[in-house]
């Protein structure tokens, strides 16, 4: 058993060691971007958007690496993460014990399916056509009432 312990301590240390340089590089792009629209802030005629959207959009990248990195820590650990309140719990249970709600058997952190559909409420309104004046909901009273006598 330890040879297995330790070898998810190696993984989890190697795991940590990516989150870390990873957080170093965002802190670099971060400096980069500073210089260059100081750059820009002092020469209006550079523009440095394009560089600067390519150190954001690798900040980006370099975030969800580190989030799905966290992810791989917890399941060495035996742990997932809740998708709608965020609350480690242990891999085999299938609802969060904080919130109550349900695990996706995929993919515990992917977003629950209720989450990502409308509710069936809202999509009831959405469907149901607009509701009429009031003037014309008595007109069409008035009308199927008169229908209905001269079928009488």
């Amino acid at each position: 058993m330890p040879i297995f312990a330790d070898t998810k301590q190696k993984n989890i240390a190697n795991f940590q060691k990516s989150i870390q340089e990873k957080k170093n590089t965002i802190r670099r792009n971060y400096d980069e971007i500073g210089h260059l629209y100081y750059g820009q802030y002092k020469d209006i005629n550079i523009d440095c958007t394009k560089d600067i959207n390519a150190k954001c959009d690798a900040i980006t990248r370099l975030n969800e690496e580190i989030e799905e990195l966290e992810i791989k820590i917890l399941r060495e650990r035996g742990l997932k993460r809740c998708p709608v309140c965020r609350t480690e719990n242990n891999l085999s249970y299938a609802f969060c014990f904080k919130c109550g709600s349900r695990f996706d058997d995929d993919d515990s952190e992917a977003a629950p399916e209720a989450l990502k559909a409308p509710a069936p409420k809202a999509e009831a309104k959405e469907e149901a056509p607009a509701e009429e004046p009031a003037e014309e909901a008595a007109e069409e009273t008035a009308e199927e009432a008169a229908e209905d006598k001269a079928e009488e």
